[in-house]
């Protein structure tokens, strides 16, 4: 039998809910808690509200070993361990954003016992877990390392890609001492087949921030030589592909609109903002986060000029934008680049309209809210295209088919038969006649 044998998973959203999940379906008693009344209640009645989660798996869940409450309603004091799944998103000025974390230590707080694990799991700054999140909990009287149990496992999950939280996935974990790491590793190889034990949170919490900020790094290089092909008069996606043939020593990484989702976009002002606590100020990936977020202003511009090749202006003009959702094939919209896509088309003057098989109401980056449209009644409104999420489920042989122009930052396009002139790509300029 299990030392920990109850689980608490406060949060159910793209991290909370798999691992609520997967910890049922090893035989756990597990408790799923989250502060939306309205998720609670969609999740009651079996409806999955990620697009990762089957309504199927979810139904077998809640079949045997899971159980959802709001915060109100749940009992906190009878888990053996508590994990903590919520957002870390940041500031308008770029500065993280602790509070969902906090709230959520605010939580335990009232409600920990002597002989629990806490396990944070939200991406965050290296410090957080055994500074600001474990004073939260301390003020309840108890303290950590002494009264509970303290940890840091970083979630890995890939919206869109079920198999990101499966088993074969290794899981990180650091905790405040070898034994709470080696307690809290024993509970999470019941759901992952490797577990990598690290030295403190802190270094948990750095490993997650160098996955993120990688990746951020990368693709900020690729759009940066979009940028200089399309000066150049080369084609970047070309480039690449053939730069990808290479067995070793090579990455491939894609340019596009920007970055979106609850990390990339993030992460590297978390890690560069605990880095000036330290008088070390991190220039390479603040400009690498830079480029990313100046992105859809480069897109903004890209559709002005496909307009002006057409002797049209920007402003007045009707635009269509094919995807907001911020990565194809899922309906999350968090941190999408087209928010600033929409709201800066809409800021020159454009009137803007959107189609999205996976998102029916959009807020742009002003605030502005916006329903979706079908994909038939765009394409016959709209003087141009912008393709910024390439969702499979769109119809793409009618999108190049029936357009007369299309701005394509995600190289759609590609191998389809064009006409002259019909197609601006992010990277590689006009297309020419099939």
């Amino acid at each position: 039998m299990t030392s920990d044998p109850r689980v608490a998973v406060i949060g159910l959203g793209y991290v909370g809910l798999p691992l609520a999940i997967a910890f049922a379906e090893t035989g756990l008693d597990v408790q799923g808690i989250d502060i939306s009344a309205a998720r609670v209640a969609t999740i009651r009645a079996g409806h999955s509200p990620i697009d990762d989660i089957t309504d199927e798996r979810l139904a077998a869940a809640l079949a045997s070993t899971l159980r959802i409450a709001s915060q109100p309603d749940a009992t906190l004091e009878a888990a053996d361990v508590i994990f903590v799944c919520v957002p870390t998103p940041i500031t308008p000025t770029k500065d993280p954003d602790l509070g969902p974390v906090l709230a959520a230590a605010g939580y335990i707080r009232d409600h920990v016992r002597a002989g629990q694990l806490v396990v944070l799991q939200s991406t965050t700054f290296p410090g957080t877990t055994v500074g600001p999140f474990r004073e939260a909990i301390e003020a309840s009287g108890l303290r950590a390392g002494t009264d509970f149990d303290l940890a840091f496992a970083p979630e890995r999950v890939n919206p869109g890609d079920p198999a990101s939280a499966a088993r074969g996935v290794p899981r990180l974990v650091g905790g405040q001492t070898p034994a709470v790491t080696r307690r809290a590793a024993t509970l999470l190889r019941r759901i992952n087949d490797e577990v990598v034990e690290l030295s403190s949170p802190d270094a948990a919490e750095l490993a997650k921030l160098l996955e993120n900020v990688f990746r951020n790094i990368n693709i900020a290089f690729v759009n940066n030589l979009a940028l200089l092909c399309e000066r150049m008069g080369l084609d970047v996606w070309e480039v690449i592909d053939a730069a990808a043939t290479k067995p070793f020593g090579f990455m491939r990484f894609t340019p596009g609109p920007g970055v979106g989702g609850h990390c990339i976009p993030v992460d590297p002002y978390y890690l560069s903002w605990r880095a000036r606590e330290f008088d070390f100020i991190d220039r390479f990936i603040e400009l690498a986060a830079d480029i990313n977020v100046a992105m859809p202003r480069h897109v903004v511009d890209l559709v002005g000029e496909a307009l002006n090749d057409r002797g049209r202006a920007l402003k007045g003009a009707k635009v269509g934008v094919v995807g907001v959702a911020f990565k194809p094939d899922v309906q999350d919209e968090r941190n999408s680049p087209a928010a600033d896509v929409l709201a800066g088309l809409a800021e020159r003057g454009a009137e803007v309209r959107f189609h999205d098989p996976h998102v029916a109401s959009f807020r742009d980056a002003s605030g502005t809210v916006r329903t979706g449209v079908g994909l038939d009644g765009l394409l016959t409104w709209a003087d141009v295209m912008v393709v910024v999420t390439p969702h499979r489920a769109v119809d793409w042989d009618l999108v190049y088919r029936s357009a007369e122009l299309v701005v394509d930052t995600v190289n759609s396009s590609k191998d389809r038969p064009l006409r002259a002139r019909q197609v601006l790509r992010l990277g590689a300029g006009w297309s020419s006649a099939a």
